[in-house]
């Protein structure tokens, strides 16, 4: 009987501390929160799957480009950054993967972040003929200047913003003023965004850059217009994103790619958690759903990840094995 209780102690204890150093093989994690609204909700997102389903203890930090890929590869924190927008520092981000300071996981956005001029869909099917920019710029009667019913309207990005470069630069490839349509600056985003709330309120034509995934593509029913001409890198680095151009020509906007990042020694201890981590993607339109949600309902984006986790089961739990997806739906 004593030898009886002395191996049942043993075991006992022997499984303690294999649950201690699987617990131990996730511990603490940090993720970098982003400032845009896709990459807020992801963080949140993650640290619910992290902490739910893998038991991690996951802390939420304030993050942006270049001072998050500068800490992740120069001290190794924080863990993760969820949704990094890689174009920007694309020889800086190699040369920190092939070092093996950092690690790609899932593209996070599986369309890619994709910008250009929209119309609104109502527009867009009454007018089939209407295919490219170039087709909307023949239509200046559909897209009026709600200041000077005279002429028409392109909007443009607020001041500062990068888009308001590239936007400008194409307005002037295009020759649209000769086209009878104004540039119209935006003042701020809310300006912006009020924009084309107001033109599908009125129900009147919108034309304009913008992009996706964000809550108002969410919210609002908007066809995307090509230039008819593919995109121009060179092109693009030389002129199309130089302010004021001397001589801009019609250009594509490129599609910008957003991976997951992973530093090399989370990824290193992070086990099980690493194949979600390369496995997590959404599409656009998916995304931009709860973002839509989130803004019409003023949510915080812990309750935009939750909102995700009850309304799309079906494409998160295929992220996870399934024991694991018990778990988190238990939890809710």
């Amino acid at each position: 009987m004593k030898a009886f209780f002395t191996s049942f102690i043993l075991a006992a204890c022997l499984y303690a501390g294999i649950a201690e150093a699987q617990a131990a093989g996730c511990g603490k994690v940090s993720i970098a929160k982003m400032r845009w609204g896709s990459a807020a909700i992801a963080a949140s997102f993650d640290k619910y799957i992290l902490e739910k389903g893998y038991g991690c203890s996951v802390t939420i930090v304030d993050g942006d480009t270049l001072p998050t890929l500068a800490s992740m590869s120069g001290s190794g924190t924080p863990d993760i950054a969820s949704e990094f927008w890689v174009k920007a520092v694309k020889p800086q981000l190699d040369a920190a993967i092939s070092a093996g300071r950092l690690v790609k996981g899932a593209e996070i956005l599986a369309d890619g972040a994709v910008e250009g001029w929209y119309i609104p869909k109502f527009i867009a099917d009454a007018n089939p003929d209407i295919l490219s920019v170039q087709d909307a710029l023949k239509h200046p009667e559909l897209f009026p200047d709600t200041d000077d019913p005279s002429r028409a309207a392109v909007y443009n990005c607020p001041e500062a913003w990068a888009c308001e470069i590239s936007t400008a630069n194409l307005f002037r490839a295009l020759d649209a003023d000769k086209l009878g349509f104004t540039l119209i600056d935006s003042r701020t985003p809310d300006d912006f965004d009020d924009s084309i709330a107001r033109a599908f309120k009125n129900k009147v034509g919108w034309l304009g850059y913008y992009w996706s995934p964000t809550s108002v593509i969410g919210k609002y029913d908007m066809k995307q217009l090509g230039f008819g001409v593919p995109h121009d890198q060179v092109e693009w680095d030389a002129c199309t994103s130089v302010p004021r151009c001397a001589n801009p020509k019609v250009n594509a906007y490129p599609v910008s790619q957003a991976f997951t990042l992973m530093t090399g020694a989370f990824a290193g201890r992070a086990g099980p958690v690493i194949a979600y981590l390369k496995a997590r993607s959404w599409d656009n339109e998916t995304i931009s759903q709860i973002l839509a949600w989130q803004d019409e309902n003023g949510e915080d984006n812990e309750n935009a990840a939750l909102y995700f986790l009850e309304n799309y089961e079906e494409l998160w739990s295929r992220w996870i094995p399934a024991d694991v997806a018990e778990k988190v739906k238990a939890s809710l």
